[in-house]
């Protein structure tokens, strides 16, 4: 499997975190736009930079402009994520993560957790935030977990209906409507979880640390 982090503009990870999922097999770095002034910070040399470039600064533009591939595209009905992820999809890679795509501003926050949404039958994207790891998950799914992991789960309407095995609190053919009724805080009670979802998309929320720590990312 292919795979790529893209880096926003928004609060960026440790340095450490980007170089576990470099050990993990993501092999190209994209930077949207200002998020190469995180890697310039980071001492991280992005493979692609892309978007409008009105965010990165001209020294950072100055010092990746013989070592990266750079990629101005000013149209305004996309977002440098986006660019970024149609980038990616053009060169043929099957999984990105996103990293620093949420902070200060929770219009970009929700616009990028649309993103996963809206790119899913395209390519596989996950995001990283903070100590979280969100992945978007539809029909049937077997996940490597141990007892005591906390599991959250997260759907949008009520036509699309949930089944689980080897939670705490299970769900059978159960709908998630965004801002009526959520899976927050679930435990897991076996090294395997089943996840039907039917006519949809839903959101898998974990913890980092525990999977980085139990060897299950």
């Amino acid at each position: 499997m292919k795979k790529c982090i893209i880096l926003a503009n928004g609060k960026p990870p440790r340095k450490q975190v980007i170089d576990y999922l470099f050990n993990k097999g993501y092999t190209t770095l994209i930077c949207a736009d200002g998020g190469a002034n995180s890697a310039h910070r980071m001492n991280l040399i992005p493979d692609y930079i892309i978007g409008d470039l009105d965010s990165i600064t001209k020294s950072t533009y100055n010092y990746f402009k013989t070592k990266s591939k750079i990629i101005k595209i000013s149209r305004q009905n996309d977002t440098d994520v986006e660019k970024s992820l149609k980038l990616a999809i053009v060169k043929g890679y099957d999984e990105a993560m996103l990293i620093a795509v949420t902070g200060n501003r929770l219009d970009h926050t929700f616009c990028n957790l649309g993103i996963v949404l809206k790119y899913y039958n395209k390519i596989r994207t996950k995001i990283i935030a903070e100590n979280s790891v969100l992945t978007p998950l539809s029909k049937n799914n077997i996940i490597k977990s141990m007892p005591g992991e906390i599991i959250s789960l997260y759907g949008f309407n009520r036509k699309t209906k949930i089944t689980t095995v080897g939670l705490k609190y299970p769900l059978k053919k159960d709908s998630l409507p965004f801002g009526e009724k959520e899976s927050t805080s679930n435990v897991s009670t076996n090294y395997e979880i089943k996840i039907n979802v039917e006519g949809g998309i839903i959101f898998l929320i974990r913890d980092f640390n525990f999977l980085k720590n139990n060897d299950l990312f």
